[in-house]
């Protein structure tokens, strides 16, 4: 990681309606190597509204990365997914699906829409705690990302 990565922290948006599988993200990435600032929003309305600093989001911090569920209220992770990745301003974030579906054509349209990467939630504890700080330790610690421009 570059010199100035460490000297704030890296903005994670995550976008998931069940807050079970929110506590489960935040304590695995308390107990990650990362400095980072969770930010999670329950629906793709609300993503959209984050991603755009549209109320009340005003002073929302552009994210680093997003984890992004594809089964969600409003507007669902598909459709966010498609916005994220045909937004000149957005598109360079990465968008990782993580998400229950194992469902063939869910994996093939989210990669279709440019999704970086696709994670099947486990449902057991120890995995899924495994899981984000696998997904921790590859794209924060591992990948170089883009620089974070001004929102």
């Amino acid at each position: 990681m570059t010199g100035q990565r460490t000297l704030r922290a890296i903005e994670i948006l995550m976008v998931e309606d069940n807050p079970g599988d929110v506590r489960l993200t935040r304590e695995a990435l308390k107990g990650g190597k990362v400095w980072n600032q969770l930010h999670v929003v329950e629906d793709g309305v609300a993503a959209l509204d984050f991603l755009y600093q549209r109320a009340p989001y005003q002073q929302a911090t552009r994210p680093d990365l997003v984890l992004l569920d594809l089964n969600l209220p409003k507007k669902d992770g598909r459709e966010v997914l498609a916005a994220i990745k045909s937004d000149p301003s957005l598109k360079m974030i990465p968008v990782v699906i993580l998400t229950t579906s194992q469902a063939e054509e869910d994996v093939l349209r989210a990669y279709n829409l440019n999704a970086n990467c696709y994670v099947t939630k486990p449902v057991d504890f120890d995995q899924f705690t495994r899981i984000v700080q696998t997904i921790e330790q590859f794209w924060l610690t591992v990948v170089t990302l883009p620089p974070n421009p001004p929102m």
